[in-house]
């Protein structure tokens, strides 16, 4: 039996970039990362964010206000996240003594994992870098 991806929630914070390499003289390289599919934005870091409160909360609506939005946008998100990828992420779950609500999918688990990885490893290639502009010219150049 194969083992079950998961991943431990980050914090969810506005930042000037998703992540930062090397500083110097106060400037540092920063980036973010998402994917698109055409003109559409596939995953991106409030994207995950909202599936990790999806699986924390059990729906759309909690998830959608614990990270300050509406729903109506939360539902928006998901529903295109459904579209665009291979597979749906999120699922609804019918009914019972609470009602219904959301649950990621297997691919949502496994994109989640995927995706801080990805962001992982990004930071990673940024923290190699570090802000050229302020380097020394070559000898004869202006």
């Amino acid at each position: 039996m194969k083992k079950k991806e998961k991943s431990t929630p980050r914090p969810h914070g506005r930042r000037p970039g998703l992540a930062s390499g090397g500083s110097k003289k106060g400037a540092r390289v920063s980036g973010r990362v998402w994917i698109a599919k055409g003109n559409d934005t596939v995953l991106s870091w409030g994207r995950v964010v909202l599936l990790e409160r999806i699986r924390q909360h059990g729906s759309i609506s909690a998830a959608a206000r614990s990270m300050g939005m509406g729903y109506r946008h939360a539902w928006e998100l998901v529903d295109e996240m459904n579209r665009t990828c291979p597979e749906p992420l999120v699922q609804k779950k019918i009914g019972g003594p609470g009602g219904g609500g959301a649950e990621l999918t297997p691919a949502g688990e496994r994109v989640i994992v995927r995706w801080w990885k990805l962001v992982d490893e990004f930071s990673d290639w940024l923290s190699d870098r570090e802000p050229r502009l302020w380097s020394e010219r070559p000898k004869g150049k202006d």
